[in-house]
């Protein structure tokens, strides 16, 4: 049996097509847990409206509204051996259950999941899936290549063994963002071993307008410094070169101040390398320019973000 949980909070356009697609995909023993955070509008009324047809879905309270706070209550109250996250916001291949129970079956993994595709959108949210899937974009992150298969760090979303709880325990609440990265560190750091199959697919939705792919990526800067310092030993470079690059962009106008003209050097490989990355995509040209713009939306929201969590630990 398997234990499907998925947070949610006015999720009223999208939830239909995940209850459909939960009721519609095999293996036929399994559950859903829903754990909504007090929506206000129609998403507990969809939910119930499928519940009165189905006994195999639950619907838990969030009165915290955080994400793992929701999770854990759902982890404890799965029946499942193995318990599968789904996000609203992500569409799931017919398959996705069964390559996931597969995917355990053929490796000794602990958790598995697949690489974070990207759904078509709007000229903003293709150019954010493009540019979050190059490595100028990303570094080596290897859930945002959806070629890749092997042992890892982490996975989007993730399907992970009941049993692993016991050791591991749960969800770190103080993670308002990155709780899944902590985890799986955390769980990687005590011997646990994660793993990414390319068969496994879904298709996650970005946000919609610069200013929200902005603030996603500020939070998880925010929350990066928390995440490495309960787990030192998943440091990285690419964690460290956004918050870099803002610091260089801060001494800019010190260095032109004193004619040091040469300190514009950096920025220029920067444009260029914006540059060279958004010409090998094959988009239309409107969708080009926002490309042009998500890379530094990226580096230097992430960068502001990790620079404040660095000098202060963020609110719970």
């Amino acid at each position: 049996m398997i234990s499907v949980i998925c947070p949610v909070y006015n999720e009223s356009a999208y939830i239909k097509k995940v209850l459909d697609f939960y009721t519609t995909a095999l293996p036929a023993d399994k559950e859903l847990i829903l754990i909504d955070g007090n929506s206000t509008d129609d998403t507990c009324v969809i939910i119930k409206q499928y519940m009165q047809k189905r006994d195999d879905i639950r619907l838990l309270d969030n009165p915290k509204r955080i994400v793992p706070y929701a999770l854990n209550k759902a982890i404890e109250a799965a029946k499942g051996d193995i318990i599968i996250r789904l996000d609203a916001h992500t569409d799931y291949a017919p398959d996705y259950f069964e390559k996931i129970l597969e995917t355990f079956a053929k490796t000794d993994a602990d958790i598995v999941g697949g690489p974070m595709r990207i759904a078509k959108g709007n000229t903003v949210q293709n150019a954010i899936g493009y540019a979050t899937c190059t490595a100028f974009g990303v570094g080596n992150s290897s859930f945002h290549f959806p070629d890749y298969e092997g042992y890892t760090d982490s996975v989007y979303l993730g399907a992970w063994k009941k049993s692993i709880f016991k050791t591991t325990g749960l969800f770190d609440v103080a993670f308002k963002r990155n709780q899944d990265d902590e985890f799986h560190y955390r769980a990687k750091s005590m011997g646990f071993k994660i793993y990414q199959h390319p068969d496994i697919k879904l298709h996650y939705h970005p946000r919609k307008t610069f200013a929200l792919l902005f603030k996603q990526y500020y939070q998880y800067g925010l929350y990066k410094p928390l995440v490495l310092q309960k787990n030192k030993s998943a440091l990285s470079v690419r964690h460290l070169i956004p918050a870099m690059f803002v610091c260089y962009l801060l001494t800019i106008p010190v260095s032109l101040a004193f004619g040091f003209y040469i300190g514009l050097l950096p920025l220029l490989f920067y444009l260029l390398g914006d540059v060279f990355f958004t010409s090998k995509a094959n988009n239309p040209i409107s969708e080009l320019l926002a490309i042009m713009l998500v890379y530094p939306i990226l580096h230097i929201s992430y960068g502001l973000g990790f620079i404040k969590g660095f000098i202060r630990k963020p609110d719970k």
